[in-house]
C-alpha cells in the first residue's frame, strides 16, 4: 500500500525529492495559488508552520496553476514571491497539476485516500490535507477551512 513516504516531488528548479525524509512528520500538505483570493491564507500556513516546525509538523505547498489561472509566477520565481508577498517561509515546490490525467502521482494519492463531499476532484486553491507520521492521510479540509482550524487535529496527532 503506498503510502506518502513513498513519493516524490519536484523542487522549483525540477530536482526530483523523496518525501521520505518527512516520515515520522505530521504534513500539512495545500495547493497553492499567489493571485487566488485565498491568497492571504498563506499567512495562516506560515503561523501554522512557525508554531509547529519545531515539533515535527511540516507543511509543505504545491502551486497549480489549474483553478482560473490563479497562479502565473514561474517555478524559479515562486518561493521569492511568496516570501516578499506574504511571508512564506515553509517548503514551495515545482508547480504541478491536481486534477486530470495528468495530475501528480502525490495528488492522485491524496484525492483516492480522502474523497471530497461529492466527488474526489480538488475543487479549488487552498484544498488542504493533513497526514499522520505514518503517511496515513487522515482528513481533507475544503478551499474555505481556515488552516488554523486545523491545529486541533495537529495537537491531536502530536499528542498534545
Amino acid at each position: 500500500m503506498t503510502k506518502i513516504h513513498d513519493l516524490s516531488v519536484q523542487k522549483p528548479n525540477g530536482d526530483e525529492i523523496s518525501l521520505e525524509p518527512y516520515k515520522g512528520n505530521v504534513l500539512v500538505i495545500v495547493n497553492t495559488a499567489t493571485k487566488c483570493g485565498l491568497a492571504p491564507q498563506f499567512k495562516e500556513l506560515e503561523a501554522l508552520h512557525q508554531k509547529y516546525k519545531d515539533q515535527g509538523v511540516s507543511v509543505l505547498g504545491f502551486p497549480s496553476n489549474q483553478f482560473m489561472n490563479q497562479e502565473p509566477v514561474e517555478d524559479d520565481k515562486m518561493e521569492e514571491a511568496c516570501e516578499i508577498n506574504f511571508g512564506v517561509t515553509f517548503p514551495l515546490f515545482k508547480k504541478i497539476n491536481v486534477n486530470g490525467k495528468d495530475a501528480h502521482p502525490l495528488y492522485k494519492h491524496l484525492k483516492a485516500e480522502q474523497k471530497g463531499m461529492l466527488s474526489s476532484e480538488i475543487k479549488w486553491n487552498f484544498t488542504k490535507f493533513l497526514v499522520d507520521q505514518q503517511g496515513n492521510v487522515v482528513k481533507r479540509y475544503s478551499p474555505q477551512t481556515s488552516p488554523i482550524k486545523i491545529e486541533t487535529e495537529i495537537d491531536e496527532l502530536l499528542g498534545l
